[in-house]
């Protein structure tokens, strides 16, 4: 994959052997997102990535807003995201890390869960927050890559899990 355009300050060095040669951004906006996975509204759930680090972390950020097509229904005259979007949210900003490590073949690629592992929800999510997605990369193994995700409101977990998914080369 070639280097998104980024000056040099932002950029950070590939570490995994899959990114080998290249490096990537530190952050990338909605635009990259898109061309890296084929999620698209109302059911693409990062708005940013940040502190990417090649076939490692990143942190994928989501702008809660009260237009959000969910919150019709869950609920009318109190929003709640549901947590099923949350964990959504970080398979998005695992799989979005994925594709920008191994590189230009498998942008827009589909990802599918295999598990999902101690989802845990602590606190309800509203308009008005922003979630900051932490997703760092247990272990893989060929197109099979394995997450523990963390999602915080304002430094306080409000959501976690563990898993996997397979990304269809």
């Amino acid at each position: 994959m070639d280097r998104v355009d980024a000056p040099a300050e932002q950029m950070t060095p590939a570490t995994d052997a899959a990114a080998a040669g290249h490096q990537l951004p530190q952050s990338i906006d909605i635009l990259k997102i898109m061309q890296s996975i084929p999620h698209r509204y109302p059911f693409l759930l990062i708005d940013k990535m940040v502190e990417i680090h090649a076939g490692q972390s990143a942190i994928g950020i989501k702008n809660v807003t009260v237009n959000e097509p969910f919150f019709q229904g869950h609920f009318p005259s109190h929003p709640v995201m549901p947590g099923v979007l949350i964990v959504e949210a970080m398979a998005q900003t695992a799989a979005t890390l994925v594709v920008m490590t191994l590189g230009e073949a498998f942008e827009g690629k589909l990802v599918y869960f295999m598990t999902i592992e101690n989802a845990k929800f602590r606190r309800p999510v509203g308009p008005g927050d922003q979630l900051r997605i932490h997703v760092d990369k247990e272990r893989s193994r060929a197109n099979v890559w394995k997450f523990k995700g963390v999602a915080r409101v304002d430094g306080v977990a409000v959501a976690e899990a563990t898993f996997s998914a397979m990304i269809m080369g």
